[in-house]
């Protein structure tokens, strides 16, 4: 099954796309816990080779309450993408409200040693509603 990706954004010729699924099997709402899982593609359609260094994470729940995350690379890696090459990873996100949304930036470092910064798309998290 091809996943399909719903938002994505470009900077400074890196491209970052999200796929965002809501997980009801992961998520205890009841206890008030939603849990979101994201799949990131980030591509290089740059003419420079490109390291990932560190990521920022801005979450917002439906009550505007804001997390930020910030750290080194992206699931315990820091990718090295040649241009024309891609790197996948997925990740997951639990809120305490059924929406909120998430967005960020990516810090890479060229071969040229130049620093960029690369726009992780503004994405929504909605749980679908549920009959009660």
């Amino acid at each position: 099954m091809k996943e399909l990706f719903q938002h994505s954004a470009m900077s400074d010729g890196i491209t970052v796309r999200v796929a965002v699924n809501f997980l009801p099997e992961q998520s205890r709402i009841e206890q008030g816990k939603w849990f979101w899982v994201y799949h990131i593609r980030i591509e290089n359609d740059s003419d420079h080779t490109v390291q990932l260094l560190t990521r920022h994470w801005r979450i917002t729940d439906g009550q505007g309450e804001v997390n930020v995350v910030e750290g080194d690379g992206v699931v315990g890696e820091q990718p090295v993408l040649e241009p024309g090459r891609s790197h996948d990873y997925v990740s997951g996100c639990p809120l305490s409200t059924p929406t909120g949304s998430m967005e960020g930036y990516y810090t890479f470092r060229r071969d040229d040693g130049a620093f960029l910064r690369a726009a992780i798309p503004f994405f929504p998290l909605a749980a679908p509603a549920t009959a009660g």
